[in-house]
């Protein structure tokens, strides 16, 4: 049951004129995580909020790292501020890529509806921050379709898989730490192997690259519908598995580079790699771990930056960013406002109850509402009970 059926009954329809007659002050501040480059509004996303009669303010430079300058948010009608106290200062609705960190936190009011990627169930003192601003907390990686897909994930879980390979491949050669294998091989000499573990989004885009290097793939999973539908649409150097405790133990002995791609949604990942079996890995083999938002799906997983991507433990290399595509800033962010823009229009025409209650889609997005957990997984992660809460 969402939070509009428990809280409000049935969902039911708005009056027309409600939909066209809100203004709403929307700020969208730069984004200060170390090396996060992207933007959580595009001039042309921009464009459709002032066509609509809202007020935007920006960030001055928040958008330079995506390739987008002030002058070009100016010509679509939005406000340039010095500094990220003012934009937060001056908006209803904050338009984000990732959580907030540390120094935002005090600038998060009452007010406030936050939009944006949070993966609350990885950080306890991120959610007690937001608990306590009460403010209004709609995470994109939440919002889920009625087929049970994540629309505002999927775009960043696209461009992660494709990085993983990209990434992982870069760091088997032997100068920093890897294993010196060449993924696609050369005549002669055999192609390297790569486990993708997750045959969701991530997985999938994954193997693709991996393929398309020419490396001999294993994909593994759960879910046996998934492993068919890879097993229709990949060439033959890609194999499906059953994922099994047993056989994980079994391919990690000779494969070069793994891949974590799991997600179970909204809550921390299931921990897939332990520590005692990175002893049965070869000395540089390379993890990525793609799930490094949600917890990781790998026991030694932790946080890193692309200042400083990778450590090694028992001579096997990790790559654990927690913002992959933020190294690709220009692509990320047209993928990601091309799914975002709809849903910041609703909310911005409609305001957040409104749009909430008549989009169940959006609603799912509700993670922290006026200091209450109302996403029982994230109280799951840190054995909170949500009524307590």
């Amino acid at each position: 049951m969402s939070y509009f059926q428990s809280f409000y009954g049935e969902f039911h329809l708005v009056d027309f004129f409600q939909l066209k007659n809100y203004q709403m002050k929307i700020g969208v501040p730069k984004e200060i995580k170390n090396n996060e480059n992207r933007v959580g509004m595009t001039p042309s996303g921009v464009f459709e909020l002032t066509k609509n009669n809202h007020n935007v303010f920006v960030q001055k430079d928040a958008g330079f790292g995506s390739g987008f300058f002030d002058k070009d948010y100016q010509a679509v009608g939005a406000t340039v501020l010095d500094t990220i106290e003012a934009v937060y200062a001056a908006a209803d609705m904050i338009i984000k890529v990732k959580e907030p960190i540390a120094e935002e936190y005090p600038l998060i009011k009452e007010h406030h509806v936050v939009f944006t990627y949070f993966h609350f169930a990885s950080s306890e003192p991120l959610t007690k921050a937001m608990l306590a601003s009460k403010a209004v907390c709609i995470a994109y990686e939440t919002v889920e379709d009625k087929d049970g897909s994540l629309p505002l994930l999927t775009p960043m879980s696209e461009v992660a898989g494709r990085m993983a390979i990209q990434q992982g491949a870069k760091y088997l050669e032997k100068p920093i730490k890897g294993r010196g294998v060449l993924l696609g091989g050369v005549p002669g000499v055999p192609p390297g192997k790569v486990l993708v573990l997750g045959a969701g989004v991530v997985g999938i885009q994954a193997a693709k690259m991996a393929a398309g290097l020419g490396a001999n793939v294993t994909v593994m999973d759960i879910n046996m519908k998934q492993l068919r539908y890879v097993n229709d649409v990949m060439p033959p150097h890609v194999v499906t598995e059953f994922s099994s405790e047993y056989n994980i133990r079994k391919r990690i002995k000779d494969h070069d580079l793994i891949i974590g791609g799991v997600l179970v949604r909204g809550a921390v990942a299931p921990k897939l790699i332990t520590r005692d079996m990175l002893k049965d890995m070869r000395p540089g083999t390379v993890l990525v771990d793609v799930a490094v938002d949600q917890g990781g799906c790998m026991e030694t997983t932790k946080a890193t930056t692309h200042e400083d991507p990778t450590f090694i433990i028992d001579d096997v290399v990790h790559y654990c960013v927690a913002n992959m595509p933020g190294a690709v800033p220009y692509t990320s962010t047209l993928a990601l406002t091309n799914v975002t823009l709809p849903y910041v229009l609703r909310l911005a025409n409609q305001g957040w109850e409104n749009a909430c209650k008549n989009d169940e889609t959006l609603a799912k997005g509700l993670n922290v509402v006026k200091g209450k957990i109302v996403y029982q997984e994230i109280a799951e992660a840190f054995n909170w009970s949500v009524d307590a809460i």
